[in-house]
């Protein structure tokens, strides 16, 4: 089996998945490697770029069917902070360390890490532990298929 298309999260029916790639983070971030399936199974992830395989995309098999990408819980930190200004400033803080983050317009979360929770605590954020899967921003390269279009490899 042998994949070179990902099908974006909501982009199609989930249901209909033949079988299920779990992984961590840093396990859906690919190019090129045989991926170990839930059912025992094995394929070849076959892509043009590296790309961080996100919880619900589709692997497109090249003979037919789409194997589900689902992304293993990890612990997490959920950062939030009383305004919108100190959650910029811890924003800017954790990007200034390249740490892996999902933003959303209250919330950032991050892998867990007791020195950078004493550092978000110590810029007025707030830091709650968490478990479940983590799907950070990419990278602001363009033409890397992130935009929710089919990615295809060679």
């Amino acid at each position: 089996m042998r994949c070179t298309t990902i099908l974006p999260a909501g982009s199609w029916d989930a249901a209909t998945a033949i079988d299920v790639f779990t992984a961590d983070y840093e396990g859906r971030h690919r190019r090129r490697m045989m991926l170990d399936l839930d059912s025992g199974s094995r394929m070849l992830l076959d892509l043009e770029h590296t790309r961080h395989l996100k919880d619900g995309d589709g692997l497109k098999l090249e003979t037919g069917g789409i194997v589900l990408v689902s992304a293993l819980p990890e612990y997490l930190l959920r950062v939030t902070a009383d305004t919108a200004h100190d959650l910029l400033r811890v924003s800017w803080h954790l990007g200034n360390r390249h740490l892996p983050a999902a933003i959303s317009t209250d919330v950032i979360l991050i892998r867990d890490d007791h020195v950078i929770a004493d550092v978000i605590r110590g810029l007025g954020g707030k830091v709650e532990a968490v478990v479940g899967p983590f799907d950070p921003e990419t990278g602001a390269t363009p033409g890397r298929g992130e935009s929710g279009q089919a990615v295809s490899g060679p």
